[in-house]
């Protein structure tokens, strides 16, 4: 059996920068994966640092859009039938958290957890030899029309009450400022605070690299089953058997089998997310909701395409 202080379940990014400030401080770390650390969902993205991001996902407007998001074929958002019954408590909590006053004290918290995010990046990011990895140029949604950009300026007023940096651009600065746009009417909201990274793969090996030199142990191995033993937690799986004080879960659902916790039905069982499309070619403008587009898709040094956001479909 593996023994360890800290046990990490999980080797994104969360899991990863967990590791290496644990074992940094000189904790005896075990990051336990099924796959190659930072491989997963936290390889596949946009990579953006995006300070601005300080509404949540559930909020009035998701409520009044639920209908649309539950019968349109082309919505991010699906439910088996078959789920339902597990999914109802949550369901149920969620749909509380989106009214006016849960969402509004959300987003506050989150703002909160944002503030110094872009900075803590910045100093990470040199620590473990990404800088030239990490770009300061800022984060732009883009209105397309009037109505879509008049309807946004509540929501630019919530986030700059929350202390987000924003610059409203009448249609003629946001064509001065991408040329490339075809800007026929509407503006755009400029968030340069934002920073993103132009290779999140990468990132993550260096992440993963910078943990191991600061002593943080790699096993390969699903976690199928924890308990606590006293005063140690057990966690057992196909050719897995470690033991620690303390366990960290930082996990996406790498298989459709969920961790039983303490022997409970499937306790553990997070959803698991990912780039809506990858590819060859350049990166284009996808098409967002509601009349705006967000400039949320790249492509990366070897030539995929991050989406970010947006289906695939909808460019």
């Amino acid at each position: 059996m593996q023994q360890a202080e800290v046990a990490v379940i999980g080797a994104g990014v969360v899991g990863l920068c967990i590791a290496l400030r644990l074992a940094s401080e000189g904790r005896d770390v075990l990051v336990i994966d099924p796959e190659v650390p930072g491989s997963g969902t936290s390889y596949g993205n946009a990579g953006t640092i995006a300070d601005y991001a300080v509404q949540p996902v559930g909020t009035p407007a998701v409520l009044r859009a639920l209908p649309s998001l539950l019968f349109d074929r082309n919505s991010p958002l699906a439910i088996r039938q078959a789920a339902l019954p597990a999914l109802a408590p949550w369901l149920a909590r969620f749909l509380r958290q989106s009214l006016p006053a849960r969402a509004e004290a959300n987003a506050r918290v989150l703002a909160g957890l944002l503030a110094d995010a872009s900075a803590l990046w910045a100093g990470l990011a040199a620590d473990i030899g990404a800088g030239a990895l990490m770009q300061d140029r800022g984060c732009l949604y883009w209105y397309q029309t009037d109505a879509g950009l008049a309807a946004a300026k509540a929501d630019i007023a919530f986030r700059r009450s929350l202390g987000v940096t924003v610059q409203l651009l009448t249609a003629g600065e946001l064509q001065a400022l991408e040329p490339g746009l075809p800007v026929a009417g509407g503006g755009g909201a400029f968030f340069p605070g934002a920073r993103f990274l132009t290779d999140p793969g990468r990132v993550m090996v260096l992440l993963a690299e910078a943990a191991a030199r600061a002593g943080a142990r790699f096993v390969r191995a699903p976690v199928e089953a924890l308990s606590v033993e006293g005063p140690a937690v057990t966690l057992t799986g196909p050719g897995l058997r470690a033991s620690a004080r303390h366990a960290v879960i930082a996990a996406g659902l790498p298989t459709r089998r969920p961790a039983r916790v303490g022997g409970g039905p499937g306790a553990v069982a997070p959803a698991r997310g990912g780039p809506l499309g990858r590819g060859t070619g350049r990166a284009r403008a996808a098409a967002g909701w509601r009349g705006w587009r967000a400039t949320g898709c790249r492509s990366t040094p070897s030539g995929a395409i991050i989406w970010n956001g947006t289906w695939p479909a909808r460019r």
